[in-house]
């Protein structure tokens, strides 16, 4: 889009584009979603931002009344698969504030000031902004949603220091910790309620997403392949929830997410450590397909005579991808019983179960040490030693020639990884009529061909 379009975008109160780009507005200092409801700008005092890292760096602050750090990410991050697709999705799954600038760069192959310049170049702000922004947002939430002290929260969210903690949320927020505490009160929780809003009861989320939802499917499938103490399903058809233990790298979490769509679904995160927020929000969004652009897929999509009444029928079918990577490709070789066997048998308990919610999926490393034979030890065994990568960042090409290298591996588990662990929008199993003009979204045509019964 080039900057007229995006003005007009702007003019209409577009959602459509809500993540996928910001305007800041030099008058007034203030930076927004394309869909902000507030009285449209002069064009000639308006800049455009591809992130709101990028406004941030350039001075200008959040808007208080359209929230531009709570819409959906952009869908071009999930489609990229080069090296600023690659770190911006290891910036949102928190690598830069658990590893570094350092640590971000290793994982990508590349040294840290070629990954600074080409993050700069491209999206306007380099890895720390980016992940300032991302911490910017988890403290809003924390100080919104808990009764926790703000120390706390400052170093929850990622913060090195209190200091650093209150001058970013006074650049980003134009207020201070305990203003913007009181300034925006969460629904249904007012006065001396606050206080009994803790992690203890879990944080409530709103997990927000771009477009029409079709969440009864992405549910169904949830439903069909829970693993008993991992994850469980309850409720009617329209009204369900989706409960699973998350393993994350400080601790533990369970989340439970409810199935009705309003233009985000409604969540509850209970962690053992909260400086697993960002993560755990990351990964759900992931699993839950949150970030996708709809509108894009469908157009492409809904253009071929094949596939339009499919659409039509279906529009924002999503592409679930998956809450933890290596439980994914375990569970794609081995099949739904024996991944609840390994569960009861080599699963990490939980110090206090929630319901049905008993264990933590097993680790690679516990699954190639307790069974190292045939397929399923060739798979835990590269997970286990990095031999096979399947993180936020992993090149997806040779991720998936590890995959095929594996014994008892095939194309087809190959693709159900590639498309569910690693993410990827445009995967065709093989086997399947999959035309190259359904290119970049062919996981998607998948789903409406497997919702369609076209496919098992």
């Amino acid at each position: 889009m080039d900057a007229e379009t995006r003005y007009e975008a702007v003019r209409s109160r577009d959602a459509r584009f809500d993540g996928e780009f910001f305007f800041a507005v030099e008058t007034t200092g203030i930076y927004c979603r394309p869909s902000c409801p507030a009285v449209t700008p002069k064009r000639q005092n308006v800049r455009f931002y591809t992130t709101a890292a990028a406004a941030q760096s350039s001075g200008f602050r959040a808007c208080r009344r359209c929230r531009p750090d709570a819409v959906p990410g952009s869908a071009e991050w999930n489609v990229r698969a080069d090296v600023v697709g690659r770190a911006m999705r290891l910036i949102g799954d928190g690598v830069v504030d658990r590893e570094g600038v350092g640590g971000l760069a290793v994982r990508l192959g590349y040294s840290a000031r070629q990954v600074q310049r080409q993050l700069t170049a491209e999206v306007g702000a380099g890895p720390v902004a980016l992940a300032r922004a991302q911490r910017a947002h988890t403290a809003r939430v924390l100080l919104q949603t808990t009764g926790l002290p703000i120390t706390e929260i400052a170093f929850a969210a990622g913060f090195a220091s209190v200091r650093q903690f209150n001058d970013t949320i006074r650049a980003v927020y134009a207020s201070t910790p305990s203003e913007l505490r009181a300034a925006a009160v969460p629904r249904g929780v007012t006065g001396a309620r606050r206080a009994a809003v803790t992690p203890t009861a879990g944080i409530p989320l709103r997990l927000a997403h771009r477009g029409p939802y079709q969440s009864t499917a992405v549910f169904d499938l949830l439903a069909r392949e829970a693993v008993p103490g991992v994850e469980d399903i309850g409720g009617t058809p329209g009204r369900r929830t989706y409960r699973r233990t998350l393993r994350l790298p400080y601790g533990t979490g369970i989340v439970a997410v409810d199935e009705r769509s309003r233009g985000w679904l409604d969540a509850r995160l209970h962690l053992t450590d909260l400086r697993d927020l960002t993560t755990a929000v990351q990964r759900l969004r992931r699993l839950f397909d949150l970030d996708a652009d709809p509108y894009a897929v469908d157009e492409r999509l809904g253009a071929d005579p094949r596939l339009a009444p499919l659409v039509a029928a279906r529009p924002g079918l999503r592409s679930p991808g998956a809450a933890d990577p290596d439980e994914l490709a375990v569970r794609a070789l081995v099949g739904r019983a024996e991944a609840e066997r390994l569960v009861r048998r080599y699963g990490k308990a939980l110090d206090a179960p929630s319901g049905t919610l008993t264990h933590v999926f097993p680790e690679p490393a516990v699954l190639a040490e307790a069974e190292p034979d045939g397929p399923l030890g060739a798979l835990t065994a590269a997970l286990a030693d990095g031999t096979l990568r399947l993180d936020a960042g992993a090149e997806r090409d040779e991720a998936q020639e590890a995959l095929l290298a594996l014994p008892g591996l095939d194309g087809r588990t190959a693709a159900v990884i590639r498309t569910r662990a690693l993410g990827d929008p445009d995967v065709a199993p093989p086997g399947v009529d999959v035309p190259d003009a359904w290119r970049p979204w062919r996981s998607y045509a998948v789903q409406h061909l497997r919702a369609a019964g076209e496919l098992e």
